[in-house]
């Protein structure tokens, strides 16, 4: 069956950086568009990011020019790199995997179990 796998989340002041993991097993990662969305209490799932099977990467308005995705298709694996974080950015950081390309979280077809990022101020 097909895992996602998230790691490297944790607690971070202002202005430090993070980088995520998603280790994805049971599919054929390559053909898979890999997103990352985010979710803080109270608030709708929000997309982050996506790498396309492309390999081209699009992102959401908050994150442009602080947050990189990037893939290693030989691992299997998906990265979100953060930077300049915000206590706003506080949220469960979930990836998913999907064979449509989409930004929004009903367009994904397998989702992490989420990994808990807090930014203090």
């Amino acid at each position: 069956q097909v895992q996602l796998v998230e790691s490297g989340g944790g607690l971070v002041q202002a202005g430090g950086s993070l980088r995520l993991s998603c280790a994805a097993s049971g599919l054929t990662f390559s053909s898979y568009h890999m997103g990352w969305f985010r979710q803080a209490p109270g608030k709708e799932r929000e997309f982050v990011a996506v790498t396309w099977s492309s390999g081209s990467t699009y992102y959401g308005d908050s994150v442009k020019g602080r947050f990189t995705i990037s893939r290693d298709n030989a691992k299997n694996t998906v990265y979100l790199q953060m930077n300049s974080l915000k206590p706003d950015n506080t949220a469960i950081y979930y990836c998913a995997a999907g064979r449509v390309r989409s930004v929004i979280a009903s367009g994904y077809e397998y989702w992490g179990q989420g990994t808990q990022v807090t930014v203090s101020s």
